[in-house]
């Protein structure tokens, strides 16, 4: 195991990405600061994060929470 320091955050996320997340996390038995840090150094190393198997829980998360944003919608997002 690798020792690490890690900070509290107060990140602001869309409210059915966090839902998706959440239910992810569940799914793999891991705390939600684990699942984000795991895709964040996936995505440093142009790695994907995910097989297709939880592609798939995935894809039924985001129908379950009505999740419809894509990559396409990253960095051009506005809040009422």
């Amino acid at each position: 195991m690798v020792q690490i320091e890690r900070a509290q955050t107060g990140l602001r996320i869309e409210r059915n990405t966090l839902k998706v997340l959440k239910g992810l996390a569940e799914y793999l038995d891991i705390s939600l600061g684990d699942l984000v840090e795991g895709i964040v150094l996936h995505a440093f190393e142009g790695k994907v994060p995910f097989g297709p198997e939880t592609i798939a829980q995935i894809d039924k998360l985001k129908s379950v929470y009505g999740l419809t944003l894509t990559v396409a919608d990253a960095h051009k997002l506005e809040e009422k």
